[in-house]
């Protein structure tokens, strides 16, 4: 959403889900702030300090060369990695998995681990509402009319900026929503959006910069093929989603769903 109404690309977005992560964490360490809370708690705090971010720093960055914006958001990676090294420290700590999703589930072909089968759920729900909310409300046909024709959509009076503000702050919280979910999966560390960031560009790069439905659709599938993979032949597995990438991007150079971008 980001990138399909601002053109930035936001290398900062992993550093939001791990803020996200954080959030759940320091929530449940200091005002025992329950997981399904943090669901809704992390997404909206990140979500406001993106908007923040947008407001303050990257409004005055439109309209110039793109490599300041992307050097402007690894910059803030930096900043918010290096301040919260010196608050958590660089190993970081665990995020328990809440007693009710804990233990398997036999899902018919044998057991599965009840808090990854929410995840996989969740994520489901939440692509099919961002959709939705695309596709089918006024605000989602506003955002997609900013996005093919920004100056037209000014002309007819429609505050662009606002959706600006909107967009970004939206695509911040759903980062933040993804760190809640990671953290009971892994180490909440200062570093984990780096685990995260590269595979995210590469797949958004693969569907299609500015296609919601092709990184979602890609998303799924890169993630089942990388588990194939790790199973038959684990040796390529962490460069499985870059060689198809590069295969992709020699065939379909504006990705899967793309479409040429906008002069």
């Amino acid at each position: 959403m980001i990138f399909g109404l601002l053109r930035v690309v936001n290398f900062a977005h992993g550093a939001m889900f791990m803020l996200g992560a954080f959030v759940a964490y320091y929530g449940a360490t200091l005002v025992h702030l329950p997981f399904f809370a943090a669901l809704v708690v992390a997404p909206v705090l990140v979500g406001l300090f993106g908007a923040l971010i947008e407001i303050v720093f990257l409004r005055r960055l439109y309209g110039i060369d793109p490599l300041y914006n992307l050097l402007f958001t690894f910059a803030l990676v930096l900043i918010l990695e290096d301040g919260l090294r010196l608050v958590a420290g660089a190993l970081g700590s665990p995020y328990s998995i809440p007693d009710a999703l804990a233990g398997a589930i036999d899902i018919g072909f044998g057991p599965f681990p009840t808090y990854r089968l929410f995840v996989i759920v969740t994520a489901a729900l939440v692509s099919v509402a961002v959709w939705l909310i695309l596709e089918r409300t006024p605000i989602g046909a506003r955002i997609r009319a900013a996005t093919e024709a920004p100056v037209l959509v000014r002309a007819l009076g429609i505050d662009t900026q606002r959706l600006v503000t909107i967009v970004f702050g939206c695509g911040v919280a759903l980062a933040a929503l993804a760190g809640v979910l990671a953290a009971p999966n892994q180490n909440v560390e200062p570093a984990m959006g780096d685990k995260v960031i590269i595979n995210t560009f590469a797949i958004v790069v693969i569907g299609g910069l500015g296609s919601i439905g092709g990184s979602i659709l890609t998303g799924f599938a890169l993630g089942l093929l990388q588990t194939v993979g790790a199973v038959f032949y684990p040796q390529i597995n962490d460069t499985l989603i870059f060689i198809v990438m590069v295969v992709v991007l020699l065939v379909r150079p504006n990705g899967l769903f793309g479409s040429p971008m906008r002069r």
